[in-house]
């Protein structure tokens, strides 16, 4: 088992949210605090980083889609990045890859030309 670390940082379309560790049933609450004390503003952009998750179980899928939530709350988008492989497949298999716009990296999710127009495209 890993730790969850979390950490925030700002980019030019929104803030990011670095998750690294295991996303699960004992952490996703962490993760949940964390979305709890962000901010976004109408059409910013929320990346969330997941190149360090190790492991995420269906109480971390859960947490994902309460991170989308909170952006559409707060008339913003969301967009994942650097998904690992793992977790990729579970959320293809349960169609979560048609409601998250999914980018190979941080750099290319917070690019400008993939702004939020394109995440509306691909969310809901």
């Amino acid at each position: 088992m890993s730790a969850l670390t979390i950490s925030f940082r700002d980019a030019a379309t929104g803030p990011v949210l670095e998750i690294a560790g295991d996303l699960d049933y004992a952490t996703a609450p962490e993760v949940r605090t964390a979305l709890g004390n962000l901010s976004l503003k109408a059409g910013e952009l929320l990346v969330l980083d997941l190149a360090g998750l190790e492991f995420c179980d269906s109480s971390g899928i859960t947490t994902l889609l309460a991170a989308r939530n909170l952006a559409m709350e707060q008339s913003g988008g969301i967009a994942l990045a650097a998904v690992p492989a793992n977790t990729a497949r579970i959320l293809r298999i349960v169609g979560l890859d048609r409601v998250f716009t999914i980018h190979p990296d941080t750099a290319t999710a917070t690019a400008p030309s993939s702004g939020l127009s394109r995440v509306w495209c691909r969310v809901g």
